[in-house]
């Protein structure tokens, strides 16, 4: 079961309203970086070009005043308050680079630009950015009713980014060419028989083309705020 590409006017729509914010998903130096614990996944999205569109991408979003949420997978030292109930969550503990909290592993890569309005969100626990960690609230208070979102994995985080995010009631917007996975037919298929049936499915250049005219129609801000408010706004109706 599969469905087609969204249509020009959905993303239209979707991009140019004020609720709209890009997350960005374990795009750190531990991840997808030249010394990865996973280099498998590291040649991936850098081989794909995946990880210069997620850079295009948060470029295009602070160029548009978008939101950027950059979601962080990290571990204590001591390991403390991190899940082994998962083969993949007790493997993080034994690889030779850890994302340890503090250390590069956990820095946002290089090629991504972290703005001074950013939010990173860590967690300590669990295999998804939304679910059990502060974003969900962040992004309310942003205002966030459309969220797109770019990263790794295909295997495991972006899914469950995805799927959580619907079920928290936002609309789902992935860039299929901006997301990145092991080995790399997997992500295809992943999209193409799963998240498609969830997410609005678009690509890299789409949506930087659609945040360059919000630039240029400028329309209300982050949270939906139309402007300064003065004095006479404040005065109760007579």
């Amino acid at each position: 079961m599969t469905r087609g590409p969204a249509s020009p006017d959905r993303l239209t729509a979707l991009l140019t309203s004020p609720g709209c914010a890009l997350l960005t998903v374990e795009c750190q130096r531990g991840v997808v970086g030249p010394d990865s614990a996973l280099p498998e996944l590291a040649a991936a999205v850098r081989d794909s070009g995946a990880l210069g569109r997620i850079a295009r991408l948060v470029e295009a979003a602070h160029r548009a005043d978008v939101p950027v949420l950059h979601a962080v997978a990290e571990r204590r030292p001591d390991g403390r308050g991190s899940g082994e109930n998962a083969p993949l969550l007790r493997a993080a503990a034994r690889l030779p680079v850890r994302q340890l909290t503090g250390s590069a592993a956990v820095r946002i890569a290089e090629e991504i630009p972290v703005g001074p309005a950013d939010l990173v969100v860590r967690r300590l626990h669990g295999l998804s950015p939304l679910a059990g960690t502060e974003a969900d609230a962040l992004l309310r208070n942003l205002g966030c009713r459309t969220l797109v979102i770019a990263g790794v994995s295909a295997n495991v985080a972006v899914p469950n980014a995805v799927f959580d995010a619907v079920n928290l009631g936002y609309t789902a917007v992935l860039p299929a060419d901006a997301i990145a996975g092991v080995p790399a037919e997997y992500t295809a298929a992943m999209i193409r028989h799963t998240l498609a049936l969830v997410a609005t499915v678009t690509t890299t250049a789409e949506l930087c083309a659609l945040l360059g005219a919000r630039r240029a129609s400028p329309g209300p801000g982050p949270g939906g705020e139309v402007g300064p408010v003065g004095p006479d706004a404040l005065t109760p109706d007579r």
